[in-house]
This record gives C-alpha cells, sequence and structure tokens, in this order.
C-alpha cells in the first residue's frame, strides 16, 4: 500500500468512528428529548411511582443505570409523575472480584420474586422495574419515560408517613397510614413495606468488572421491612414500626418510602416518600 492510499484509509477509518459516535450522541439525546416532551406540566396533582433499579457495582453495564435513576429522582421529567426511585443492589456480582458494600442477599431475593411474578427466565442487571408490572433493561432512557408515563395514570391509594425524633440510638419510630387502596376483580392479599434510602452516594471500586471508576448512586436502599399484610378491601392500612439508623449514615440524604404491593402480581398500589431532613 502506498503512502497516500494508507493516509486516505485512516481518513476513511475515522470518519466513520467520527460519524459512529455522532449517532450514538443522537440516539442518546434522542431519548432524553423524548423523557423532555413529557415534562409539560400536569394538571393536578403528580402521582407517585415506584422505579426500582436492580444493580451490582461488579457489573460494568450498571453505572449508566444509575445515572439514569439519579436523573430520574432530580429532573422528575415525565409529567404527571412523581418518581419514587429505590437502588436495590444484588449480591451475585460479588464473587466476580469486588464485594458491593450495599449490596444484600434479600435484595438478590426480591429481584427472584419479579422475575417469578413477571414471569422471566432469570435475573440480570441493570434491570428496572416500575410499580411492580413493567420491567426492562435498567440503562434504557426511552423505557423508562414510556413505563413512568403508564404508571402515573394508574389508580392509587394514599400513603402518609410520619415520625418522631430519634432516640440517642438512632431508633426512629415511624407511622404508616395506607388509605384508598384501589381493588383488582378479585381481593388480593396486600403486603405493606418501609424502607430507608440514601441518595448522595459514591465509591471508588478497586478490583472487579468496574475497577479503577467512582461510582455514583441515589436512593440506596439500607433498610426494607414487611410491616403486614392485609386484605384488599380492608379499609385504612395502619402501621407503626421503629426503624434503627446507622450512625454512618447521612441524615440529611435519607429517605423514608413505604410503599403497597400485591403479593401474588407484584403490582404496587401506593407508595410515599418523604425526606427525614424534613422537619
Amino acid at each position: 500500500m502506498t503512502r497516500r492510499a494508507a493516509l486516505w484509509s485512516v481518513l476513511a477509518l475515522a470518519l466513520i468512528l467520527v460519524v459512529y459516535s455522532s449517532a450514538g450522541r443522537r440516539s442518546n439525546a434522542a431519548a432524553w428529548t423524548e423523557l423532555a416532551s413529557l415534562a409539560a406540566p400536569a394538571e393536578g396533582e403528580a402521582r407517585p411511582v415506584l422505579v426500582e433499579l436492580f444493580t451490582s457495582e461488579g457489573c460494568s453495564s450498571c453505572p449508566q443505570a444509575d445515572r439514569l435513576l439519579i436523573r430520574l429522582e432530580q429532573e422528575q421529567p415525565v409529567a404527571g409523575a412523581l418518581i419514587v426511585p429505590m437502588g436495590f443492589h444484588v449480591d451475585y456480582w460479588n464473587h466476580l472480584g469486588w464485594k458491593d458494600p450495599f449490596s444484600s442477599r434479600a435484595y438478590s431475593d426480591r429481584q427472584y420474586e419479579y422475575s417469578q411474578a413477571l414471569g422471566l427466565n432469570g435475573v440480570y442487571t441493570p434491570q428496572m422495574v416500575v410499580d411492580g408490572r413493567l420491567e426492562f433493561v435498567g440503562s434504557d432512557s426511552s423505557e423508562a419515560a414510556s413505563a413512568i408515563s403508564a404508571a402515573a395514570r394508574a389508580p392509587k391509594g394514599r400513603v402518609t408517613l410520619e415520625w418522631d425524633p430519634p432516640d440517642a440510638k438512632g431508633h426512629l419510630t415511624t407511622r404508616v397510614r395506607v388509605a384508598s387502596v384501589p381493588t383488582g376483580e378479585s381481593a388480593e392479599t396486600v403486603d405493606v413495606f418501609l424502607a430507608v434510602t440514601e441518595s448522595g452516594l459514591e465509591t471508588s471500586v478497586a478490583r472487579g468488572e468496574n475497577a479503577g471508576r467512582r461510582l455514583q448512586h441515589t436512593a440506596v436502599v439500607r433498610r426494607l421491612a414487611r410491616l403486614g399484610s392485609h386484605r384488599q378491601g380492608a379499609g385504612e392500612l395502619q402501621h407503626t414500626a421503629t426503624v434503627a439508623l446507622d450512625a454512618g449514615w447521612n441524615r440529611q440524604r435519607l429517605h423514608l418510602v413505604a410503599f403497597a404491593q400485591e403479593r401474588r402480581g407484584g403490582r404496587v398500589v401506593a407508595v410515599g416518600m418523604k425526606s427525614l431532613a424534613t422537619p
């Protein structure tokens, strides 16, 4: 090959890479334009929508999904929806060189339960589940926009969260009330859950697929407890629970999330969130 031919080959390859990169940027931009197009002010009060992300610091494709969850929380881009995020860090990636400090077997079990309820062949990361019924790859912003918009149009009950100031040991007494829970064709068993989430978390990953990267997370689930079970149509649901707050958690970045979920199908029929920094 002559020097001139080699030069033209390099220029052609560079042009292909530029076009490919630009196409990728246009694709990402188009996805966020779709989110923005749904952000027109909605009539009436926004309806809470639970968005769960199953993720892991040991998964190289998860950071993009973590960033999407952050943007959904901070920008609230879907009209008519109040996005309530929850980041569940699974533990089945921990044997591949890096143990996710936020991971729990209980969160992996929750994802396996979704897999059965939604008729999937198994579990994967990153995965988003919206209101317990719609699931997709957790980094797909277009799917997120569509699923959240659809969920915001479904009827939901009302959740009220109250608490007393933490005691000297960091124990928080909370009161959860769930009212006007919608019912399906038959009365379902509904479980009421209470979670503590923490935003603004970062980790410098030393090993595994994300070695050398500094990862950011939001709404990381620190505690999750089932408060009780009820039959739909039982009227207002009330629970009092004591939650232990770890001294290492930043209380200005903590939220309480309460939700009611049908046990058999997984549909979220009520959800509410409140910051612990709120007086």
